[in-house]
């Protein structure tokens, strides 16, 4: 389906379009907040529909890369959103949105982009789907841990609300997924352009809510995304290649360490905290496919070699 891929291929230019006109004329997005919830829920289902019992194997098969993967994911991440809002002193609610994105899992999107830059795409696909399994817990508890002493974090209601939105529907994927997977994987590229339209939709909203104060908060929080986007790369990078592990798996881990299921974190903040809350989340979707994509097309001229020098041959998408 060559017209949705290149649709998909967009991406980065759809999100910063939609959100330029939710700043623009908020009043065409901003009643829809009540859907927000839904419209994470079917990207978790569309994610669903594209895993097999291939790709749950595929975590017995690398616990290694995985392991160390998912422990920087709920470490650095949390721990970097932390930081930045403390050296750029953020309000407490643009401090929760931080330490929000950086406590979920992996976004989708980092399995499209390890593929562009010449990663592993099954250790992403099975990265992505353990720290989301994972995040159901991890999520909640490390947002009361980091500020839970500021500010009041219902974590049953996160426990539960992730639940939802997030293993119910991507369960629901799988089983169809059991069933109908021939047919499914003719229309992959539909369904990412669906789960595609969701974010951006979600990105949107979020951008009209906050059409006030962008002027004031823009900005900061955009300085505050970027950085803590860059110390997931890179931190995810280093600490890959300094644990011995190939070009192609440390790329894997910068990768899905740096880009979040910010979707996630956007719908949690809009459910439990303020519309202020969720601006992090929605800028954060916008930036990490925008640094994603640069980053992959440098990686992909810069061809991986494998230990005696030689260029290793190209991974299969």
């Amino acid at each position: 389906m060559p017209i949705f891929e290149r649709i998909n291929q967009l991406f980065p230019i759809w999100a910063i379009l939609l959100a330029a006109l939710a700043a623009w004329q908020p009043s065409l997005f901003a009643d829809f907040a009540f859907l927000i919830k839904t419209l994470l829920a079917i990207i978790m289902f569309a994610m669903g529909l594209t895993l097999s019992k291939h790709d749950f194997l595929g975590v017995l098969r690398a616990p290694l890369p995985i392991g160390i993967g998912v422990i920087l994911q709920f470490t650095v991440m949390p721990l970097a959103a932390l930081f930045v809002s403390w050296f750029l002193r953020l309000s407490p609610e643009l401090t929760i949105g931080m330490v929000l994105v950086g406590a979920t899992a992996g976004g989708t999107a980092s399995n499209v982009i390890t593929w562009l830059a010449n990663g592993h795409v099954a250790l992403s696909v099975s990265m992505t789907l353990t720290s989301t399994l994972i995040s159901v817990a991890a999520t909640p508890l490390l947002t009361a841990l980091l500020v839970g002493h500021t500010v009041d974090v219902p974590v049953a209601g996160m426990f539960m609300s992730i639940a939802q939105l997030v293993i119910a529907p991507i369960a629901l994927g799988v089983i169809i997924h059991h069933f109908l997977g021939r047919q499914i994987k003719q229309v992959e590229p539909a369904l990412a352009t669906l789960a595609m339209a969701a974010i951006v939709f979600i990105i949107a909203i979020v951008v009209a809510l906050n059409a006030d104060k962008l002027s004031t908060l823009g900005p900061l929080v955009i300085v505050a995304v970027v950085l803590h986007n860059f110390i997931g790369l890179a931190g995810g990078y280093a600490v890959g290649r300094g644990l011995g592990f190939d070009q192609r798996v440390a790329r894997t881990i910068a990768i899905e360490v740096g880009m979040q299921n910010s979707g996630l974190a956007v719908a949690l903040a809009n459910q439990f905290f303020t519309a202020t809350a969720a601006l992090p989340g929605a800028l954060f979707s916008i930036w990490h496919n925008v640094s994603g994509s640069v980053l992959a097309g440098f990686w992909k001229r810069r061809p991986i070699r494998d230990e005696t020098g030689d260029t290793a041959s190209e991974p299969a998408a």
